[in-house]
């Protein structure tokens, strides 16, 4: 149950602690200079733990021949998310409302990606829980 649970503690509560970072950054730094500087920490840290936690014989060239088209572009829309949630709050977007907005059009998106092409069956729950969205996102932006 563990080995189920914790990879979803640590979405969660890196999240959290990235959210809070991406709205606490300087109103005139650039974007792109920010995460030019936060890529080399993430990939020194995940060369580190490659070989730290890797069971792959520790070859990290092997590895990356193994990689496909989906490192590439996983590596392009990346940054697309970083400096969208950074304009977002560059903007103005409060850090409550805008991971909710994106989560909730995320999720109706990935209904209809994963049906297309994972064949995951759409279930009425499913259906249900896209309404049930909907009708959140209409509940929080309601103006008082």
């Amino acid at each position: 149950m563990f080995a189920y649970i914790w990879p979803i503690g640590l979405v969660v509560l890196s999240n959290v602690i990235y959210h809070i970072c991406a709205k606490s950054l300087p109103d005139n730094v650039d974007p792109f200079a920010s995460l030019s500087i936060t890529y080399l920490i993430a990939a020194a840290i995940c060369v580190v733990l490659y070989f730290v936690l890797g069971k792959s014989g520790h070859n990290i060239l092997v590895e990356y021949q193994k990689l496909n088209w989906a490192t590439i572009i996983m590596g392009v829309v990346i940054i697309g998310l970083e400096v969208g949630f950074i304009f977002c709050y560059k903007a103005g977007w409060q850090v409550s409302m805008a991971s909710i907005v994106q989560s909730a059009f995320l999720a109706i998106i990935l209904i209809v990606v994963g049906y297309l092409f994972f064949k995951e069956a759409i279930t009425f729950n499913k259906f249900l829980g896209v309404i049930i969205c909907l009708a959140g996102l209409t509940v929080i932006n309601w103006k008082n």
